[in-house]
């Protein structure tokens, strides 16, 4: 996994095809993880997608980024 860092999160990802020309985010819910997607990811990639799989807040090794913080959104995804 990769991580990127927002105001409030460090956000754990992975992904597949990296130099694809158009992208497609795969977001999971709870109580599933990130590998909920590891049977459709490979596909997209091979179709030609790049994709990123993000493990979202409450889901190792995504985490906030200061004690302080006690709550998040998905918003926090978008903001860098």
């Amino acid at each position: 996994m990769q991580t990127i860092d927002t105001p409030l999160l460090r956000i754990a990802y992975d992904e597949w095809n990296p130099t694809a020309d158009r992208a497609v985010i795969l977001l999971h819910g709870w109580p599933d993880s990130p590998r909920c997607w590891a049977d459709v990811a490979p596909v997209l990639a091979q179709a030609g997608w790049r994709v990123l799989v993000p493990a979202l807040r409450g889901f190792s090794p995504t985490r906030f980024l200061r004690a302080d913080t006690s709550a998040g959104a998905l918003a926090a995804l978008t903001t860098r």
